[in-house]
């Protein structure tokens, strides 16, 4: 499977196609996602909650971003890779923005970064990046980094005002060189109409049916994350219903000594050896 490039997007929006979008922050998980044929995949800062133990993602660093981007990398190489920009990662500065950017590029093969917000100073950023020659890609809604400001897990954009203040965010993020968007935790409508507008793929998680793609956190529709679970997530398996229980069945196999079984799970040694050895123990 070849690689989709950041033209292919564009052109699957073009025939209406849309794109499929996964998070994944572990080398078996994206192997996993790209044999399904995933289009893209993000290696989220949502890493924190979900592979770290965080309560929020802002603890997450750099390091912890490149290294997981490189194991993702490892187990996708034929899958477009987004690496999600850290908490602090690009606030200070432009130039510390393009350096931790180009981190992505140069030490996880990554194709393009994302960073969260739409003011200003997230407006000069995403420039900056992008007019150094790297892909980014715009975050807008519900942005897990603001939430100091945000107040609250919760969906935004539910007033006209609210919405129209996304839609010229969206504008204004596609006019400083973003690639695409994505939109998290609005209304339908609002996504229908950031997507309508828009010149660049719109993706959403949790933003309705109308944007150009969807992403789900993978840990969430699995079943895998079970603190809590966003009301726009699908889960179309349980896989820590199904790990807890085979842990469980191992622990009493184990205890029991049910395993292992020494005809079924250990090597073989040959009868002459066992006599040898056995010889040489009694010496």
């Amino acid at each position: 499977m070849a690689k989709k490039t950041i033209l292919d997007f564009q052109n699957m929006v073009s025939k209406g196609e849309k794109i499929v979008y996964l998070t994944a922050y572990d080398y078996l998980t994206a192997k996993m996602q790209e044999k399904a044929g995933v289009d893209m995949i993000l290696v989220g800062d949502s890493l924190g909650m979900v592979s770290l133990g965080y309560d929020t993602t802002f603890p997450v660093t750099m390091d912890d971003m490149i290294r997981h981007c490189q194991a993702v990398r490892r187990g996708a190489p034929n899958t477009f890779i987004i690496g999600d920009m850290p908490y602090m990662s690009y606030q200070a500065s432009d130039v510390s923005a393009i350096e931790n950017a180009g981190r992505f590029i140069k030490e996880a093969a990554s194709d393009c970064v994302k960073l969260e917000g739409g003011g200003a100073q997230i407006l000069n950023r995403i420039q900056a990046i992008s007019g150094a020659g790297i892909l980014v890609m715009g975050h807008i809604g519900l942005t897990p980094q603001f939430m100091g400001q945000i107040g609250v897990y919760k969906a935004q954009g539910k007033t006209a005002q609210a919405a129209m203040s996304l839609i010229r965010q969206a504008k204004l993020i596609e006019k400083a060189g973003a690639c695409s968007i994505l939109v998290e935790g609005v209304p339908t409508a609002v996504g229908k109409a950031i997507a309508e507008q828009a010149g660049i793929p719109i993706l959403g998680i949790g933003a309705g049916s109308f944007t150009h793609g969807q992403l789900l956190i993978y840990a969430d529709m699995v079943g895998f994350y079970d603190n809590f679970t966003p009301k726009f997530v699908k889960k179309y398996a349980n896989i820590g219903e199904t790990l807890t229980n085979a842990f469980r069945e191992y622990t009493m196999e184990v205890r029991e000594g049910q395993f292992p079984v020494d005809t079924e799970h250990t090597y073989k040694m040959d009868e002459k050896e066992i006599a040898e050895l056995e010889k040489l123990l009694a010496e």
